[in-house]
C-alpha cells in the first residue's frame, strides 16, 4: 500500500504560482491586534499568536484588515454582509506559509525558485496556464460586439458627466457648506472672506477652463485639417471611447465582468475552530489544562480546497476521541460532516491535522480509470484506485494481500472490486479466477481473460458452477503447495528469502502470480449440499491463510456479510471474512453490517460506513481500512461496462502477445478431478422437464461434459444410472413414448447415496 497523506508524491500538482515568486511578499495582518477590539480579554492561544503583546494593530499600522476577497466579483452571496464597524475589524483567514526549506544552521528558507516553475511541474504549470489565458480570451472575444456597443452608449454619457463635473470645478460648489456654515453662526466676517475667495478662485479656474476649451478646440482643427487616416480617427477612438464609458456608466455595473467567478467559501479562523472543539466537548477554554491549542498556522491547502490546522487537544484528549466527535466538530463550524477530516500527527497522540474544504470534496467524481490508457500495468506496483478526501491519489498494492469490498447493493461495490481485477488483467503475466456468485452480466466480459470463469450456482449449459469451483479452488490451492514447494528447491542465489519475486514470478510459468476474485461469495456457504458447503468454506480459509505468501490474491465482495450458515460453515465463514487484511466498505444499512465489512475495531476508531451520504453522487464512495494507518475516504475511478470492456480487450492483446492466455480465455478444456454421474446428470434437466430419454441424457451431458462424456452413448448412460438403482421408465417426448429416466429417481437416488454414506 503506497497511500500516505503526508506523502508529497499523492499530493495534486499545485496551482501555478506566481512567477516572479512575490507572492509570499505578501502584506500579513496581526490577527490578534485586530481581535483585540472586540475581544478585550485574549481567549486560548491562538496559532499566529505573537510573543510582543506591543505589536501594533491594523488601523495603525495603515493595512487594510479586509480580507483580498473583499475587492473579487461574485456572483451568489452565501452570508449576511457584516455591519460597517465589523467588517472594518474582521479578520481574514491566515496567509498560508510558502513552501519553506530547511538550512544546515535549522533556519526556514524559501526556495529560489517557486515549486511551480521547477522542472518537474514546469510543464503542469504552462499547461494551466495557457489553459486559463486562452478560456479568458474566448469568453471576451465571443462578448466583444457586446462590450462595443456598451461602450458606444454610455461613451456620450460620460462626455455629458465630465463636461458637468468641470463646471462644478469652476463654480466651487464645495464652498457653499462653509457659507451656508458661516450664516448659521451669524459671523458677517467669516461669510464675506469665504465670498472673496470663492470669487478669485472662480476667476482663476475660469479662465483655466477657458483655455482647456481653446486647446480642445484647436487639436479637432487641426486632426480635421490635416485630414487624417481612418486608421488615426480609429485608434483615437479606441482611447477615448472606453474612458468616457467608463466614466458614463452606472455605479457598479461593470461593461466587461470577469470572465472566471471566484469561488466563495465560508471564512475559517481561529475562533470559530475554538467555538466547534470546545462544543465537541474536546475541552474548556477557562479549566487548567484543557484549553485547545494550535500546532501550525491556519492556511490554504496546497490544492486550494479547502483549510487547514494542526490542533493539539488538551493532555489526555486522544486523536480518536477527535474522530468520535466528528460530526459535533462539523456542526460547531457549521459545516456539512462530509467537508471535516482529520488525519493523524504522528509526533502526538494529541495532535492532527484538521481539514476543512469549500466544498462537499465526495460529491466531486474522481472520473474514469487510468487503465483506459491501454498501457501494460505490473501487478508489484501499486493499481490505481481513486482519491481521497484531499483530491490526493489512493493507491493499493495487491500483492501479499487480501481484499474484503462490503456495500448496499447499487452503491459501487461490484464496480470497486472490478476496478482491482481490470488492474490486475492488464498484467499479462497475472492469472484470473473470476466466480460470480450472483450470475451478473458486470463480470461476463473477463471470460476474455480468465483462466476460469464461474457463474452463479445453478446447473448451466458449461456445467454444474458448484463444481467447477470445487475444482476451482483445488487447483489454486494445489498450486499454493506446488509454489512453496518449488520455492525451498531453489538455490539462495535466486532466492535469497525463500520468498516469490517480481524476476521468478516473470522468468517460471509455474510461480505466475494468481488474483481470485468472488463476488458474492456469501453464496456459496449456503447451498443445499452441507457437504460442498463445508468443503468449499474449507477451501477458501486454507487459501486465505496460505495464499498471500504464495502470490494469491483474494479480491471478496458481498451484500451480506453476516449471519450466513451454521455450525462449522458458520464459523468457517467468519474465518474467511475477518481475515481479509484490507477492507473497503462503501454505504451500507446499518452500523452491525459495517463492522462485519470494516471490522470492531473500525467503528471503535469512528469510522461506520452506515454514516456515508446517500445520494447518486455519492455511488463509489466507501472508506479504506488496514491498508495503511489513516482510513482515507476514496472515491473509486469509474470503469463502466463499456470501459471493462476495452480494457478488457487490450488485456486479451497482451496476453496473446507474450503467450500466456490459459483456460477458459485460451478455449482449453478443463479436466475435473472426480466424475459423478448422477450430479451430472441431474445438471442437464432444463426448466420443467421431470424426465429425459436416454438418448437426450446421453447427447446433452457429452455436449455439456464433454472429458467425461464425449463418447457417451444411451445405452451406457442407461447401464450406469440403472446399476445406481435409477429406473428405466417411459418418457413422452414429442407424441412418443421412449425409454429413459425421471427427474426425481435421480435426486432419490443422490439422496441415498448421502444418508447411506452418513
Amino acid at each position: 500500500m503506497t497511500y500516505d497523506p503526508f506523502n508529497p508524491a499523492n499530493q495534486p500538482d499545485p496551482p501555478p504560482a506566481d512567477p516572479s515568486g512575490e507572492g509570499a511578499g505578501a502584506d500579513i495582518v496581526h490577527l490578534d491586534a485586530a481581535r483585540a477590539g472586540r475581544h478585550p480579554t485574549a481567549p486560548a492561544q491562538r496559532p499566529d499568536d505573537d510573543p510582543d503583546p506591543t505589536s501594533p494593530a491594523p488601523a495603525a499600522t495603515g493595512l487594510d484588515p479586509r480580507p483580498a476577497a473583499y475587492d473579487t466579483s461574485y456572483e451568489v452571496e452565501l452570508d449576511e454582509p457584516p455591519d460597517d464597524d465589523a467588517d472594518a475589524e474582521a479578520p481574514p483567514v491566515d496567509l498560508p506559509e510558502p513552501a519553506l526549506l530547511e538550512s544546515p544552521e535549522g533556519d526556514k528558507r524559501r526556495p529560489i525558485i517557486p515549486t511551480s516553475l521547477r522542472r518537474h511541474n514546469l510543464t503542469a504549470t504552462a499547461r494551466r496556464t495557457a489553459g486559463q489565458v486562452a478560456y479568458v480570451a474566448g469568453f471576451h472575444a465571443v462578448r466583444a460586439p457586446w462590450y462595443a456597443a456598451q461602450a458606444l452608449w454610455w461613451a456620450p454619457v460620460g462626455l455629458l458627466r465630465l463636461a458637468g463635473r468641470q463646471l462644478r470645478w469652476w463654480w466651487v460648489n464645495e464652498q457653499y457648506t462653509l457659507l451656508q456654515q458661516a450664516a448659521s453662526d451669524n459671523d458677517p466676517a467669516m461669510w464675506l472672506k469665504l465670498h472673496k475667495e470663492g470669487k478669485a478662485t472662480r476667476r482663476w479656474r475660469g479662465l483655466a477652463l477657458f483655455f482647456q476649451v481653446i486647446a480642445l478646440i484647436v487639436a479637432i482643427l487641426v486632426a480635421v485639417g490635416a485630414d487624417l487616416a481612418p486608421l488615426w480617427w480609429a485608434g483615437i477612438a479606441a482611447m477615448l471611447v472606453p474612458v468616457l464609458a467608463r466614466y458614463g456608466r452606472p455605479v457598479g455595473r461593470q461593461i466587461i465582468p470577469t470572465a472566471v467567478v471566484a469561488r466563495r467559501y465560508r471564512l475559517l479562523n481561529s475562533d470559530v475552530v475554538l467555538r466547534a472543539y470546545y462544543a465537541a466537548g474536546l475541552g474548556h477554554p477557562d479549566k487548567p489544562n484543557q484549553q485547545v491549542k494550535f500546532g501550525s498556522r491556519m492556511s490554504r491547502d496546497a490544492a486550494g480546497t479547502g483549510s487547514e490546522v494542526v490542533v493539539d487537544l488538551p493532555y489526555g484528549k486522544t486523536f480518536e476521541d477527535a474522530v468520535k466527535a466528528r460530526g459535533a466538530i462539523a456542526s460547531g463550524l457549521d459545516v456539512t460532516v462530509q467537508q471535516v477530516y482529520l488525519t493523524r500527527d504522528h509526533t502526538s497522540n494529541r495532535r492532527h491535522l484538521l481539514f476543512v474544504a469549500d466544498r462537499d470534496p465526495l460529491a466531486i467524481p474522481a472520473g474514469k480509470t487510468p487503465l483506459l490508457d491501454g498501457k501494460p500495468r505490473n501487478i508489484w506496483q501499486p493499481a490505481p484506485f481513486g482519491l481521497d478526501e484531499r483530491g490526493r491519489k489512493v493507491t493499493l498494492l495487491l500483492l501479499w494481500i487480501s481484499i474484503l469490498v462490503g456495500a448496499q447493493p447499487r452503491k459501487g461495490k461490484t464496480f470497486a472490486a472490478r476496478l482491482l481485477a481490470l488492474y490486475a488483467a492488464m498484467d499479462p503475466y497475472v492469472r484470473l479466477t473470476v466466480v460470480d456468485g450472483k450470475d451478473s452480466p458486470d463480470w461476463r466480459k473477463f471470460a476474455l481473460v480468465a483462466h476460469r470463469i464461474i457463474f452463479g450456482t445453478m446447473p448451466n449449459r458449461d456445467g454444474d458452477p458448484v463444481e467447477m469451483l470445487l475444482d476451482a479452488l483445488r487447483e489454486i490451492k494445489a498450486h499454493i503447495q506446488q509454489v512453496n514447494q518449488f520455492l525451498s528447491t531453489l538455490p539462495v542465489s535466486e532466492c535469497p528469502d525463500g520468498k516469490l519475486t517480481e524476476e521468478l514470478s516473470r522468468k517460471y510459468p509455474n510461480l505466475r502470480v494468481w488474483v481470485l476474485v468472488m463476488e458474492e461469495f456469501q453464496v456459496y456457504y449456503e447451498l443445499d449440499d452441507q457437504e460442498k458447503n463445508k468443503e468449499i468454506a474449507s477451501l477458501l480459509s486454507f487459501i486465505m491463510a496460505v495464499g498471500p505468501s504464495a502470490g494469491v490474491i483474494i479480491i471478496s465482495s458481498s451484500q451480506k456479510p453476516s449471519g450466513v450458515g451454521a455450525g462449522d460453515v458458520q464459523r468457517l465463514f467468519s474465518r474467511y471474512r475477518d481475515n481479509h487484511a484490507v477492507r473497503f466498505a462503501l454505504k451500507c444499512g446499518n452500523r452491525p453490517v459495517s463492522e462485519a465489512i470494516l471490522g470492531g475495531d473500525a467503528y471503535a476508531e469512528g469510522f461506520d460506513a452506515s454514516s456515508l451520504p446517500v445520494g447518486k453522487q455519492y455511488r463509489g464512495v466507501g472508506y479504506l481500512y488496514g491498508a495503511s494507518d489513516d482510513t482515507p475516504t476514496v472515491r473509486t475511478y469509474l470503469a463502466d461496462a463499456e470501459d471493462a470492456e476495452k480494457i478488457l480487450t487490450t488485456a486479451r492483446t497482451l496476453r496473446e502477445r507474450a503467450g500466456t492466455l490459459t483456460g477458459y480465455a485460451a478455449g482449453q478444456t478443463m479436466v475435473r478431478d472426480v466424475r459423478d454421474v448422477l450430479a451430472d446428470a441431474l445438471t442437464v434437466f432444463e426448466g420443467s422437464e421431470t424426465g429425459l430419454p436416454w438418448t437426450f441424457l446421453a447427447s446433452r451431458l457429452a455436449e455439456r461434459i464433454p472429458e467425461h462424456y464425449a463418447d457417451l452413448t444411451a445405452d451406457a448412460i442407461s447401464a450406469q444410472l440403472r446399476a445406481l438403482a435409477v429406473p428405466s421408465v417411459d418418457i413422452k417426448r414429442d407424441g412418443k413414448a421412449l425409454k429413459g429416466a425421471k427427474k426425481a429417481a435421480i435426486a432419490a437416488a443422490i439422496k441415498r447415496r448421502e444418508s447411506s454414506a452418513g
